[in-house]
């Protein structure tokens, strides 16, 4: 019946039939195993080091023998009453049941029960596919209990590969007159292959990056979305969107209103001022000398429509020039000078070489992904039109991903990178079978623009919006804020969503990270705690 037989099985039939011979024979033909299907095994999903993301935690079966414990009724009940399971009903059950009977457990009421040590109950350990710890479950996606094939996300793009023709079998081998269990033959967990072997998915995720900030946004109980990447290759390192599901238990959060199984990582959202770096791509390349002051009491009048600066109700900046305008996020003042000198068609062309407006080729690795979005550049616009444009509000929208990368192509001196979520996939040896990662990289902006855009977004930091951001210790950052106006209201007030994202450290850049914080009204307060926190664990781990 199986390919593998357990070691002891293989180790007593061995002396039953050949060292004992004929004496033995006739009871060895009677011999039977009685087995209950515990699970499909499926290959393992990895971070970047082959750190497993699955199977990572110990769980315990405990095994009931109906035939044993039918004859046993009290002890059957404490077992029951320990287990916290309904006696009555395990009960009933057996009389028609040969096979075992599996409970799972935790480990408190496993040491319980071995240690009652009754015949016809054993405890048995496994591996929980998921658990309480698990991460980076939107991109792992879950499996179906039912058939245990993938339902989404990296479970089901690659299930083909994951799954491998093989099952594990609770059994117990029994004499097959009576059906009792074979003195020393306890229930054991055996193993049948097929013709394939196990093969494993790699990710670009880094494991320990990716724990400290599950582990941040839950601290700072953030509702929104964070995305690390290598700003010199476009891995995804991390990725995570909050609140989270259980992937044990997805029944739960089917009609929820708090929307646990909506990836916000890879979802559209208004962009707000996080688009003046494209402002910037575009300013810097039209001139070289920005200096032109505009005076800003906290709003403009566009047409019939009023800007406001974010402190509009203290009078606004002042004049301002641009390196203080950006690392103020004054609207006032880049509304007038895109309208005054830039041609907004060749915004939103940067924008678009940027990204925006298309999806990053994760879709192709298995993790679906909005595309955000930008207005047509065929459409006339109006004043009006473009002062939005140049504030990243209106048609613009972006995911947390993109906002990323639009950081790593600035933190790397102005090369777009392909972005990767899956590196390959591996044998059990760690053997590529399938290389899935796709490597190049080309200019959008040139490196003396990138490098200009890097000291704006320092300054930021240093003096601006971002200046609640500390990092000098571990060698700085870089960032920018954003508050994205939505058009939306809850409860009367309208939602405005915040926007943190930079790089780390200054000198030579490492990581790019996005912190989207869904109605989180300002980015610096809302935002940059999270992105400092992460800055400075990543650093101080050295990853």
């Amino acid at each position: 019946m199986f390919t593998m037989i357990f070691a002891g099985l293989g180790l007593r039939l061995f002396k039953i039939q050949i060292l004992n011979g004929e004496k033995f024979s006739k009871a060895a033909s009677s011999q039977r195993t009685n087995s209950v299907e515990l699970e499909k095994l499926r290959g393992d999903i990895l971070d970047r080091n082959e750190i497993p993301f699955t199977n990572r935690s110990r769980k315990y079966l405990v095994v009931l023998k109906p035939l044993l414990l039918q004859e046993h009724q009290e002890e059957l009940k404490k077992i029951c009453g320990i287990l916290q399971v309904d006696f009555e009903h395990i009960k009933n059950s057996m009389k028609y049941k040969r096979e075992p009977f599996l409970i799972e457990t935790d480990e408190q009421k496993k040491n319980k029960i071995i240690n009652l040590n009754y015949d016809g109950v054993s405890v048995i350990n496994s591996l929980h596919r998921y658990d309480n710890c698990s991460l980076a479950r939107h991109i792992l996606g879950y499996i179906n209990t039912i058939d245990g094939v993938g339902s989404t996300g990296i479970e089901k793009f690659y299930n083909d590969a994951l799954e491998y023709d093989a099952k594990a079998f609770v059994a117990v081998v029994t004499d097959g007159s009576r059906n009792n269990i074979l003195p020393g033959m306890g229930y054991r967990i055996i193993k049948t292959l097929g013709d394939n072997k196990k093969l494993n998915i790699k990710l670009t995720l880094d494991y320990h990056i990716q724990k400290i900030v599950e582990y941040v946004m839950e601290k700072y109980k953030i509702k929104g979305a964070v995305v690390v990447e290598d700003v010199n290759n476009g891995d995804i390192v991390a990725i995570a969107s909050k609140p989270d599901f259980e992937q044990n238990n997805i029944a739960e959060y089917l009609n929820s209103q708090e929307k646990e199984l909506f990836n916000r990582a890879v979802a559209s959202y208004d962009l707000g001022s996080i688009f003046k770096i494209i402002d910037m791509a575009v300013m810097l390349k039209v001139k070289d000398n920005w200096d032109e002051e505009y005076f800003c009491n906290g709003s403009i009048q566009v047409g019939d429509r009023e800007f406001k600066c974010y402190n509009h109700e203290q009078g606004g900046h002042g004049f301002v020039d641009l390196d203080k305008a950006f690392a103020m996020s004054c609207n006032t003042y880049f509304i007038n000078a895109i309208i005054n000198e830039i041609d907004v068609r060749e915004l939103i062309n940067k924008a678009r070489e940027f990204g925006l407006g298309s999806g990053t080729g994760i879709n192709v690795q298995g993790v679906d992904e909005a595309k955000g979005n930008l207005p047509s550049e065929k459409v006339f616009f109006s004043y009006g039109d473009i002062a939005n444009i140049s504030i990243g509000q209106g048609d613009i929208m972006a995911t947390p991903i993109q906002v990323a990368d639009i950081i790593a192509t600035i933190a790397n001196g102005g090369i777009k990178n392909q972005i990767n979520i899956v590196d390959s996939i591996i044998n059990e040896k760690g053997n590529k079978v399938r290389g899935i990662k796709e490597e190049w990289g080309h200019r959008i902006i040139d490196k003396e623009v990138a490098d200009k855009i890097k000291e704006m977004m320092e300054n930021v930091i240093d003096y601006g919006t971002g200046t609640m951001i500390s990092l000098e210790e571990y060698g700085g950052a870089a960032g920018k804020t954003g508050s994205a106006e939505t058009g939306q209201y809850i409860n009367g007030q309208s939602v405005v969503h915040g926007w943190f994202a930079g790089y780390f450290p200054r000198a030579e850049p490492k990581y790019s990270v996005a912190v989207f914080v869904e109605n989180g009204r300002t980015g610096g307060t809302a935002g940059g705690p999270v992105f400092e926190e992460i800055a400075r664990r990543i650093m101080e781990k050295g990853y």
